[in-house]
């Protein structure tokens, strides 16, 4: 079997916008394989501190092999960081959230998250929670299937592919990926710019996943856990958490979140951050030419004052 190995995206930004130092105490929220947990330990130094979390038991095993070196300084959290604050107690030096599946779920069939090669109809991120892509494709109802679609993937055919996959799946179950794919592939009537099945895979792997409600509790947790001058870097792949991302800071960058018809600010609000990039960056035409699935990453970056 080869070595599994994930291109950690931004890397250098990702590097020079936490502004490292030695001894600081990092948390990588999506430690994944470990290649930017890797380059964050050497930048902060033996007496330096990393807490991880994986919520993938096979990354989390592969990723503690690579940092074995660093054993010593790495706290491994297989958790949802959506429990950030059950692990994380006291106000840490910087925080680092990279989104988005690694490139093993997307490589591995049997995970069920790509739409080019046939697989079960999975899409968990954590193979411990019960629901699956299959159970929400074949069990949920017409309308709240348009909607997942809809929202999740910004799908404008939702409601077609819906009913689509209602009336197959009254004949057979829907169980596999490519199943689906030709499910959807049917309701298309010319060719797509993008494969027919990316914003439906997209919106069930979101929803199965929970990850926009998780990015928002995580995002407050994290904030608040922040020291004085500590960084929030936040590396994100589709408009809908980029969106999460940059409201999230705007609202902790406010002087007064008072209703605009008050004359007066009567909220006692306390400013907690400087948002250090008014755009997004994004990877050079170098990093997409070498590595294709950054093409779409969005780095978002605030400081704590």
């Amino acid at each position: 079997m080869s070595k599994l190995y994930h291109t950690p995206v931004l890397l250098q930004e990702t590097l020079d916008h936490l502004n490292l130092r030695a001894g600081m105490h990092v948390v990588d929220c999506t430690l994944g394989l470990g290649g930017h947990s890797l380059e964050i330990l050497k930048k902060i130094g033996p007496k330096g501190r990393l807490t991880a979390f994986e919520q993938d038991e096979g990354n989390l095993k592969v990723a503690k092999s690579e940092l074995k070196t660093f054993k010593d300084q790495v706290t491994y959290v297989h958790d949802n960081f959506e429990y950030f604050s059950d692990y994380v107690k006291k106000p840490v030096d910087a925080i680092l959230f990279d989104l988005g599946f690694s490139s093993p779920h997307v490589d591995d069939p049997e995970r069920g998250f790509s739409f080019q090669k046939d697989g079960p109809l999975d899409m968990r991120y954590d193979k411990r929670q019960k629901l699956t892509a299959e159970k929400v494709v074949n069990t949920y109802n017409e309308k709240d299937l348009a909607d997942i679609i809809y929202q999740y993937g910004e799908e404008r055919r939702s409601r077609v592919i819906a009913k689509k996959i209602i009336h197959v799946r009254k004949k057979k179950p829907i169980t596999s990926t490519l199943q689906l794919v030709r499910v959807i592939a049917s309701t298309m009537a010319r060719k797509q710019k993008i494969h027919p099945a990316t914003r439906t895979f997209q919106a069930l792997r979101i929803y199965v996943n929970r990850e926009l409600e998780v990015l928002e509790k995580a995002l407050d947790k994290a904030i608040n856990l922040l020291k004085p001058k500590g960084r929030i870097v936040v590396i994100s792949y589709h408009s809908l958490e980029d969106r999460i991302v940059k409201n999230k800071f705007r609202y902790y960058a406010k002087d007064c979140i008072c209703p605009k018809e008050l004359p007066v600010c009567q909220c006692n609000f306390q400013k907690k951050l400087y948002i250090l990039t008014k755009r997004p960056i994004i990877p050079l035409g170098i990093e997409v030419s070498k590595n294709p699935r950054a093409r779409s990453a969005k780095m978002r970056v605030a400081e704590r004052i």
